[in-house]
């Protein structure tokens, strides 16, 4: 049998339950999960205001605006100019307390450019967003 042992005449079962197998295994777990958190974390540049009081929390709605290199504005796929971004971001923000911006722009567009989309957002309630970046390939990566 398998808790028996067959030399000395010791005929009880080891009743002891091992734990050592189960902190490995706990072990193992948060390694993993430690090494993934940190790989989602990396993968996104959030901007967080310090007015901030949800920073983790699921949004309900987001505002997508893309900069183009020729200075035009796009608004969840659609043209618009300054005073009509504006505009839809007070709309949004007086439907959804929660909504956030998602920013991008093409790398040629200047920083000033971008600067100035933000505290467009900004100055019209929407006080969450992220900037959205290409994710390139970690050295690591590159050679799997």
């Amino acid at each position: 049998m398998a808790g028996m042992t067959h030399g000395g005449g010791d005929d009880e079962v080891i009743a002891a339950i091992n734990v050592t197998p189960f902190v490995d295994v706990v072990l193992v777990l948060l390694i993993i999960l430690m090494v993934t958190s940190t790989a989602i974390v990396k993968a996104s540049l959030k901007v967080d205001l310090p007015k901030a009081a949800s920073a983790g929390a699921s949004v309900e709605s987001t505002l997508n605006v893309i900069v183009m290199p020729d200075g035009k504005l796009l608004l969840d796929g659609a043209e618009i100019d300054e005073t009509t971004l504006a505009a839809a971001v007070r709309r949004e923000k007086a439907a959804n307390e929660k909504v956030q911006a998602v920013i991008a722009a093409d790398k040629r567009v200047p920083y000033g450019e971008v600067v100035h989309v933000i505290d467009v957002v900004k100055t019209n309630g929407v006080t969450s967003f992220a900037l959205n970046i290409e994710r390139v390939p970690t050295p690591e990566q590159a050679t799997e």
